[in-house]
């Protein structure tokens, strides 16, 4: 596809400048398409072309030079300079059989076998992501860990890694202890297992009110939580039976998502060996007392506890990070991972910066391979009923705005299960809505302009594949790999082939970065380039040739679609 049209230049251009082709393929960039001006397919900027080949005051009188010495051939129809570049067209003959029998050929897998991500890592990466407390309902703020977490859990499989996706629990510490104390003050066992989340987030309210006014509470809680530390059997079970219902409920909102996991743990699996971590920060001289009692790891420079983290409270009790370090240097052992990535917000950012520096101090080189991508806050996510704290709420609300929209539509079709149809599109609009910008900016949502049909939306989406899939009702001869590519002269055709050669850059550059909005802008354009063929390309009344030619180019753009919406976590629809 792109990566053999690339090769093809880079082969030529290597003969020139005596460079080995694979030097070249990364600096050879599919053009962006533009609506109105037929651009050509690829371009070489010379001041990119690695070594010392041209003249460094020149970059237009370089690219005149090179092109000068190239040739056109049978792949290659058009060369041009432009401003410090050198362009090239692709033989459209060539370009049109090579993409669509390509892309027929490969299918979900398309693109992802490209030369530019030949020096792709595809070793084994673990992703935690998601991680809520337990005995909590889902706040809004984990919607983003877990949709960020799944799309890059997503594209890291799609490229060859194996993926071990991973759900780090809060389930452990002063929380529980309230919790412990407050359901035997306030705990119903019939509304737990009506509404186990509801219910212990109501438990948890009462409580931690009371203990900020009590201390005969807050005095409760930490007994329970000691008791708990010590595997007393009465607080063990009931702190089970808490920890098993809340992932029953996360289940739930899993399914809903269309998000799985590979693994389960917790805090809780570390409280033991963060003790271990506390004695060997203590042999290697790394712990230091503050005037209040906590213990720190000095990661000052001038050791001046400028910059310390906290790894033990005063009482002798190990905190979060400790735990965390206990969990990092275990997957480093039993996985000898070649990545790891942790998913949460912004605000984690100085406590994984923390966790880093100590895993480097200790000598574990394996730290050099975990990463922290963060992301911002959202703002204004609210439904008819007023404020949103939890998902599940977001989750009814996308899909009770949909119905109604369907309902409202003339175009909607009638489908098997609407409310499952309004659910997969509402889970769209939540994650295109999500993913147009930078992660780790904050963004205010907007209902409304979420859930529109135009536009660069989700429901655009879902709307321009279902369109797309309803095509293939009119193909009675999609088994015949063969087709006449004088049938798709239209200028919709070329732009669209074109936009199909820079599928495998825009993954390139979404997995180096890990920044969806590269592949969310690459799919609307894809679709608003479906919505202007499927105007100028009509399908019935044609020939069966000229149909059959059609409905395959057609089916190329649902494929790559459909692709790049899986790899979002979309369900692409096929009926809506």
């Amino acid at each position: 596809m792109a990566c053999l049209f690339r090769r093809a230049i880079a082969e030529q251009v290597s003969q020139v400048l005596g460079l080995p082709p694979e030097k070249l393929i990364p600096h050879i960039h599919a053009i962006q398409v533009h609506r109105k001006q037929d651009s050509p397919d690829f371009q070489l900027y010379v001041n990119s072309v690695p070594g010392d080949h041209f003249n460094a005051t020149s970059q237009v009188e370089n690219a005149l030079k090179l092109a000068s010495k190239l040739a056109r051939n049978s792949v290659i129809s058009e060369i041009r300079t432009g401003r410090g570049s050198v362009t090239f067209r692709i033989n459209r003959d060539l370009l049109t059989k090579t993409i669509l029998r390509k892309i027929n050929q490969d299918g979900s897998s398309f693109g992802m076998n490209s030369e530019l991500l030949s020096n792709t890592s595809r070793g084994l990466t673990l992703v935690e992501y998601s991680s809520p407390n337990i005995a909590k309902k889902f706040h809004v703020g984990h919607l983003r860990s877990t949709i960020i977490g799944n799309f890059i859990a997503n594209l890291k499989e799609a490229v060859g890694c194996k993926v071990i996706r991973m759900n780090y629990l809060g389930d452990w510490g002063f929380q529980f202890g309230l919790l412990g104390a407050g359901f035997n003050k306030y705990g119903c066992e019939e509304k737990l297992r009506a509404n186990p989340l509801q219910h212990l987030f109501e438990v948890y309210v009462k409580v931690s009110a009371t203990a900020e006014k009590d201390d005969d509470i807050k005095q409760s809680a930490q007994d329970f939580m000691q008791r708990l530390e010590n595997g007393h059997p009465q607080a063990l079970s009931l702190w089970t039976h808490f920890r098993d219902l809340s992932i029953e409920e996360y289940a739930k909102v899993y399914k809903r998502l269309g998000v799985r996991f590979d693994e389960y743990s917790g805090e809780s699996f570390y409280t033991e060996k963060a003790q271990d971590i506390l004695k060997l920060l203590k042999s290697k001289g790394m712990l230091k007392t503050t005037g209040d009692g906590k213990i720190v790891v000095d990661l000052s420079e001038q050791g001046d506890l400028s910059t310390h983290s906290t790894v033990m409270r005063s009482d002798g009790t190990a905190l979060y990070i400790t735990r965390d370090l206990a969990a990092a240097i275990d997957r480093m052992e039993k996985y000898t991972f070649d990545e790891m990535i942790y998913v949460t917000d912004k605000s984690q950012q100085t406590h994984f910066e923390h966790l880093f520096k100590i895993l480097e101090i200790l000598g574990k080189e394996r730290v050099s391979k975990c990463q922290h991508v963060k992301f911002g806050r959202v703002q204004g996510m609210q439904t008819r009923r007023g404020d949103v704290i939890f998902l599940e709420d977001v989750l009814d609300e996308a899909r009770s705005r949909m119905l109604q929209n369907m309902a409202n539509s003339e175009t909607s079709k009638t489908t098997e299960d609407p409310a499952d149809t309004a659910e997969k599109i509402g889970i769209a609009a939540l994650i295109v809505q999500d993913f147009k910008g930078p992660l780790f900016s904050d963004y205010q949502f907007q209902w409304d302009q979420a859930l529109q049909s135009s536009g660069d939306t989700g429901v655009f989406l879902q709307y321009t594949h279902a369109r797309l899939h309803s095509l293939l009702n009119l193909w009675e001869t999609r088994e015949k790999e063969e087709f006449d590519a004088n049938c798709l002269q239209d200028p919709s055709v070329s732009s669209t082939l074109r936009h199909f050669l820079r599928y495998d850059e825009v993954i390139h550059k979404t997995l180096k970065e890990l920044q969806p909005r590269y592949l969310v802008s690459y799919l609307m354009g894809l679709g608003h380039l479906a919505n202007v063929a499927h105007r100028s390309l009509h399908v019935k009344g044609s020939s069966p040739d000229v149909a059959h030619a059609r409905l395959l180019f057609f089916n190329s753009i649902r494929v790559v679609l459909a692709n790049g919406m899986r790899l979002l976590g979309i369900t692409p629809l096929d009926k809506m």
